[in-house]
């Protein structure tokens, strides 16, 4: 099964951590990889819906959409891929360190099926890729302060 986390500390409370990576529309801020990004539901918060569109292999766009399936402010946020080649589940885990400061972990996992399982390690590798971002939201986030 393939798995990759990263972790950073963040400059920031930890709410407004959380508060930012609840706002699906920032991933654009701080994933090189998101093309496109909209709230497609009323829902705020667990089953908040988002449609994006990812910088695939070869320059093709892919499809990343996403539903929050865990919304535990200002602590965890979790969701779940429901569109694209990959389907990862995903998660920030934000701690406070300090009235100022929060340490946040970015886990994502897969659990391939059929075909899929022989790509792994190529799934394993852009997840790897794909967490190693937190540090994009860490200037971000500090820059902003």
């Amino acid at each position: 099964m393939p798995h990759a986390e990263h972790t950073v500390t963040i400059n920031r409370p930890a709410r407004d951590v959380f508060d930012y990576l609840a706002d699906g529309t920032h991933n654009r801020d701080w994933r090189s990889g998101v093309i496109e990004i909209e709230k497609t539901s009323a829902a705020e918060g667990e089953g908040a819906t988002y449609r994006q569109v990812l910088a695939g292999p070869g320059g093709r766009r892919i499809d990343g959409d996403y539903r929050v399936t865990v919304f535990e402010p200002p602590g965890r946020l979790e969701f779940l891929v429901t569109a694209g080649p990959a389907r990862p589940a995903g998660a920030f885990e934000i701690t406070e360190t300090s009235e100022s400061s929060a340490r946040v972990r970015f886990v994502l996992d897969l659990q391939p099926a059929g075909l899929m399982k022989l790509m792994s390690p190529m799934i394993a590798r852009q997840m790897r890729s794909e967490v190693a971002q937190l540090d994009g939201l860490k200037a971000v986030l500090e820059r902003t302060s």
